[in-house]
């Protein structure tokens, strides 16, 4: 740690859904020194980085020298992960990988987040320490890259979450803020919404998650560095079926939405992965903010014309 020195924080893939969110809680700490990693979609005060190439990333942490390296890139999308298990390793384990070898030769804390659908969902709740079971490319990969961090000697953290929704800059970069777009067509067109009502969710909002990941930083600052696998979650389960009655509500409309009580998504998925956060609840660790609020905040510029 840079003893004497300002605090410094790498934050990579800090345009996507949860990096945003981390992005607006870590400016409230002026003390601390962020530098923010971007792909696509980048800004002047961002560092283009692509995770897969190793040299790159060598060069980025060996330059900036981070006391904290929070991985918030990843390829999260089962269904793009089962189609493509090349990329799918190439950005969820292979660049793990990388950064955790470069953190190692700086004496970096790393903290990766990491998945629920690491479990197959047959025995919920689960610990940290449950064994893992998962059943598609997506959870694979995570798991994956979990283990290369962890054997890594890399001091290092891994954050399993759940389903994330939060302020988005399309519908699509959430499976709660997805479904909008079927919500409202069911109003004025032909056919109901039809919502999975058989996997049972726990939603969980990305600014909560951002206070999280700043209390973890917290703690790394002051040498109390958290090691090891933990897990953070909303404590509402929701189907699709009940996200997307909330969503109508809040967007005031007479959606027509037909419950499907059997799986239909082509990529398998658990049917029930709650993660208990028992651990860092006993640390006085994390944030809820009811879903019916987050949502409501998540949908207060709706209707979107670029979106819908």
């Amino acid at each position: 740690m840079n003893r004497g020195a300002h605090f410094k924080v790498a934050l990579i893939g800090a345009s996507g859904l949860l990096g945003r969110a981390v992005t607006n809680e870590l400016a409230a700490f002026p003390r601390w020194q962020v530098v923010r990693t971007a792909f696509r979609h980048g800004d002047a005060s961002t560092v283009t980085l692509d995770v897969r190439d190793e040299s790159a990333v060598r060069e980025f942490i060996t330059d900036h020298a981070p006391d904290a390296i929070v991985v918030a890139a990843a390829e999260r999308r089962p269904d793009v992960c089962e189609n493509d298990p090349a990329l799918a390793r190439a950005l969820n384990v292979d660049a793990l990988g990388f950064i955790a070898s470069a953190a190692r030769e700086i004496g970096s804390w790393v903290l990766s987040i990491s998945t629920d659908y690491v479990f197959d969902g047959t025995r919920p709740p689960y610990q940290p320490d449950d064994a893992p079971n998962p059943l598609n490319a997506y959870g694979r990969s995570k798991l994956d890259g979990e283990q290369v961090l962890l054997q890594s000697s890399a001091q290092s953290c891994v954050l399993r979450l759940p389903l994330l929704y939060g302020p988005v800059i399309d519908w699509g970069e959430s499976a709660v803020t997805s479904l909008t777009p079927a919500i409202v067509e069911s109003v004025r067109g032909p056919a109901p919404a039809v919502m999975d009502a058989w996997a049972t969710r726990y939603p969980t909002f990305t600014p909560d998650v951002a206070v999280v990941i700043r209390q973890l930083l917290e703690r790394h600052e002051i040498g109390e560095s958290v090691t090891g696998v933990k897990h953070w979650s909303g404590d509402e389960p929701m189907t699709k079926f009940d996200i997307a009655q909330s969503i109508a509500r809040v967007l005031n409309v007479d959606a027509r939405i037909t419950a499907q009580h059997t799986p239909i998504d082509t990529t398998p998925r658990p049917q029930n992965c709650h993660l208990a956060s028992d651990a860092l609840e006993a640390l006085k660790i994390g944030q809820r903010t009811p879903f019916d609020i987050a949502i409501r905040s998540v949908l207060r510029n709706w209707p979107r014309p670029t979106s819908l």
